[in-house]
């Protein structure tokens, strides 16, 4: 009764949220819900005690009730990613599949370092210290994209089809890669011996990520063909819920990766349909279906966002180190898309527009913020939480709301064009 209460409250302000945004601030559903979210939390917070004090202690508590780690990335984001890759064109992703891997695995861990070494070196100049490997940790957790609101503001500003590819692909694998590269640094910050030499790092990302894309095709296959012998939209509807749901519970018993089989099924599920023959009818519902719950997911998701103000005690000490890695995180993002860039350019030719694009469409969202809360409480936690939620609000708000601005659809299709002619 207490979950289902929980539940009922988030859904009911988000809700109440997303109607105030569409009547009053006009901004994108999921933006516009987290910023009414953390503007409630900072009124509440700067006088709650005087003006509400039960409404804060009651909102808190229900915060409190949910483990955000847990709820996201062991329940949310199986859904998101799922939903994220159905609706994928498998032929664009298989044109921009080098600039994907690259950017999702080579970029996630040049990233983690260039942030991890960027905080260790600047944010004693304000007084705020850590170990190097605990930097290296808030590197690897801050480095996956969330480009969950920038997709739809990328769509309404007609970018080109391979370049909303590029920033989707990258954002649907990097998100497994991050996980691993966090995990494998924080059991080191945290004392556990592991042996790290190549053999076993080598054999960690085979496990954890072609384990969790092995087993995101099995199950996509397995659904397509069972949905193929029935064909009814409502049984189709369950076989996908079970696929994410059983899925996520499959992958956490073989300690694979769960975000990459839900991309992996989802990816094969919303590409073979042609094949497998499935009714109109059945399609546009489960279309519509999973954009619902995209939908509904995302808004419950930004809406946790900023109420975790809620629940981060000392974020005024920590709001000039939080700018200082805004810059750091940009500055990393940029040399992350631009030194792969290069490197590629071999085969696949990246205009400076597009670059800017890639670096700016880089938002942070709630994984980052899931792995930080993640880290068990020491001296460091703290700070690394702080600085986690100014860079993702930054992220969201800045980035997201100027995305549309800084990708001019025009000069992208002109470069890509004399980008054409010269390799033609």
């Amino acid at each position: 009764m207490e979950l289902y209460y929980s539940f009922s409250v988030l859904i009911v302000l988000a809700s109440l949220f997303a109607y105030i945004n569409y009547r009053v601030l006009k901004l994108p559903s999921t933006i516009g819900i987290m910023v009414i979210a953390i503007i409630v939390s900072v009124t509440l917070v700067a006088s709650g005690d005087n003006f509400l004090p039960k409404t804060t202690s009651h909102l808190t508590a229900l915060v409190h009730s949910f483990d955000f780690t847990e709820v996201l990335m062991g329940a949310m984001l199986n859904f998101l990613l799922f939903a994220g890759g159905i609706h994928i064109n498998i032929k664009d992703l298989k044109e921009q599949f080098g600039p994907v891997v690259i950017f999702s695995t080579v970029g996630v861990i040049i990233s983690t370092f260039a942030v991890g070494f960027g905080v260790y070196y600047l944010l004693p100049l304000v007084g705020v210290q850590m170990p190097l490997i605990y930097c290296i940790v808030f590197g690897a957790l801050i480095s996956p994209t969330d480009p969950v609101a920038v997709l739809s503001i990328l769509k309404q500003a007609k970018v080109s089809k391979s370049l909303e590819t590029k920033v989707a692909g990258e954002s649907l694998f990097n998100d497994g890669m991050a996980v691993v590269v966090f995990t494998v640094v924080l059991q080191i910050a945290i004392g556990k011996e592991i042996d790290l030499n190549v053999e076993n790092i080598g054999l960690l990302l085979l496990r954890e990520a072609g384990g969790g894309l092995l087993l995101g095709v099995l199950l996509g296959y397995s659904a397509s063909r069972a949905m193929r012998v029935v064909d009814d939209y409502i049984i189709s509807v369950l076989i996908t819920l079970s696929v994410v749901m059983g899925g996520y519970l499959i992958a956490h018993e073989m300690h694979i990766s769960a975000p990459l089989a839900m991309v992996a099924a989802g990816l094969f599920m919303g590409n073979f349909s042609e094949s497998f023959k499935m009714k109109s009818e059945t399609q546009d519902y489960l279309i519509k279906f999973w954009e619902l719950i995209d939908e509904i997911m995302n808004a419950v998701l930004f809406l946790f966002i900023g109420f975790e103000l809620l629940l981060i005690k000392d974020l005024n000490e920590y709001l000039v180190a939080g700018g200082i890695c805004i810059l750091i995180v940009l500055l990393a993002r940029w040399v992350a898309i631009f030194v792969p860039t290069k490197f590629m350019a071999f085969k696949y030719r990246f205009s400076p527009q597009t670059v800017k694009v890639l670096v700016w469409g880089g938002i942070r969202g709630g994984v980052s913020i899931a792995l930080a809360l993640s880290i068990p409480i020491n001296e460091y936690s703290q700070i690394i939480i702080s600085i986690t939620y100014c860079v993702v609000v930054f992220s969201i708000i800045v980035q997201g709301l100027t995305i549309a601005k800084v990708a001019n659809p025009k000069k992208i299709a002109t470069e890509e064009k004399i980008l054409e002619e010269e390799i033609h």
